[in-house]
């Protein structure tokens, strides 16, 4: 493939789509066996993205509980971040990936809708909270809210910590002191947006906070599973336009400005 990105191994046709193969071993610099007999393509497909991985062989699938992943320490992350997530198994140590961070590497502009509303100060006025666990979308979606307006914003990387922030700022400033709005993804380590979403809204002085999910798995049973936790909106990467437009929704509809 002439002009690829050195991790792109090249392209498979699968049921008459045109899928890019990303090398694995290539991604995490993992030199690896030789032998191919083995190997194995995972498909997945996030954001909207569909992708085929090149691995050298696939042990078993586990069933894992969100609040088995611990978060990675500096020095199991590696200089280049490439893990969000650590579950220790029986007899191993698993490494959760940051399939964005992958994704972005190879090609940035896949991850977000490239084209925002226009700026407007009306925005500055609001305090936006975002969870999101993998290290490029959280930043990705902070400065493209700041770009919009939304200037005033905090991150953390799971549910726990966004709500233990939440209850601090409740027990530190009262309910002036509460964002006006929480964005939060699905899939993270240590309490889910499921989870995070529901205890806000079971929250006598946290349920009048707007709760927009915001996240690539956002199928027909998950959007009924939001729904019934109490979100205020659903939003499916990469839409991040949308995503901006529902804040404002969300925001006005909450405050009335």
């Amino acid at each position: 493939m002439p002009n690829h990105h050195e991790h792109v191994k090249g392209i498979v046709r699968l049921r008459n789509e045109v899928i890019p193969v990303i090398d694995l071993k290539k991604v995490l610099r993992y030199d690896g066996a030789d032998d191919a007999r083995h190997d194995k393509y995972i498909i997945a497909e996030l954001n909207q993205v569909k992708v085929a991985f090149h691995v050298e062989e696939v042990s078993r699938i586990h069933r894992i509980s969100w609040e088995d992943i611990e978060k990675p320490n500096a020095l199991s992350q590696g200089i280049e971040a490439r893990s969000i997530g650590i579950v220790k198994m029986e007899h191993a140590m698993v490494f959760l990936l940051d399939y964005e961070r992958i994704i972005s590497d190879i090609s940035p502009d896949t991850l977000f809708d490239q084209h925002l509303p226009a700026y407007t100060p009306e925005r500055e006025n609001a305090t936006v909270l975002i969870a999101e666990d993998s290290p490029v979308l959280k930043h990705l979606i902070a400065d493209t809210l700041a770009e919009a307006g939304y200037k005033r914003h905090r991150s953390f990387e799971n549910g726990r910590e966004a709500y233990e922030y939440l209850e601090e700022l409740l027990r530190d400033g009262g309910a002036a002191s509460l964002p006006d709005l929480v964005i939060t993804d699905i899939e993270m380590p240590q309490m889910d947006g499921h989870h995070l979403t529901r205890k806000i809204k079971e929250h006598d002085h946290l349920r009048h906070v707007p709760v927009v999910i915001f996240s690539s798995l956002i199928t027909a049973d998950l959007f009924h599973k939001g729904k019934n936790v109490g979100a205020d909106a659903q939003v499916s990467k990469p839409e991040i336009n949308t995503l901006v437009k529902t804040i404002d929704s969300c925001i006005r509809a909450a405050t009335g400005r």
